[in-house]
């Protein structure tokens, strides 16, 4: 009896154990525990440069956002994509269009220009399939109360490739990372 005793305490103190690690992990992952406390964030993405060349033939089919506990986000959603898109993200001092030059102001503290190997339109017919026009705001995309993001705005889509300029509160960490036919880019809201 005295051993079962002693089986149960050890198989309690290794759960204890597990659980606490187990929510550390979560914490350093960026998620926020089940209270609800705030998540310790994670801004090892750097500010630099960030670029994969890989190129599809499939039409970027829409831009949305979303809000994080720790970023907020962009996703070009690239839908029936036989391989993941290409890209080309940097912050810039100022924001041009893409084949014309033509300046196109973002507000915000910083610009992170956005290039997207796939166009706006169906390379075999011309015809528009994201409705972006050069110069406005990203059709669809409402970023008001966004912690980080500030201004959207499409630049152009030119040989191939779609150009956006989004306007951030300031010059912040950031990653891209592609999930089957999308493109994300997360903006940290802090250092």
């Amino acid at each position: 009896m005295r051993r079962l005793g002693k089986v149960a305490a050890a198989l309690v103190l290794a759960g204890a154990t597990l659980g606490g690690t187990a929510g550390a992990a979560g914490a350093a992952g960026g998620q926020a525990d089940k209270a609800g406390s705030a998540a310790a964030c994670s801004t090892a993405w750097g500010s630099g440069t960030k670029s994969q060349t890989d190129s599809v033939i499939e039409p970027l089919k829409n831009i949305r956002t979303g809000q994080h506990a720790c970023y907020d986000r962009i996703v070009f959603d690239i839908t029936g994509a036989p391989s993941t898109a290409g890209y080309h993200v940097g912050y810039v001092d100022s924001f041009h269009q893409d084949g014309t030059g033509t300046p196109i102001p973002v507000t915000g503290g910083a610009i992170l220009q956005i290039f997207v190997n796939a166009p706006s339109y169906n390379p075999a017919t011309g015809a528009v399939v994201y409705p972006g026009v050069p110069g406005q705001t990203l059709p669809g995309v409402n970023i008001s109360g966004y912690r980080t993001f500030k201004d959207t705005k499409f630049g152009a889509s030119f040989e191939g490739q779609t150009q956006v300029g989004l306007g951030l509160r300031a010059k912040l960490p950031f990653r891209v990372l592609q999930s089957g036919d999308q493109v994300i880019v997360d903006v940290a809201h802090t250092w």
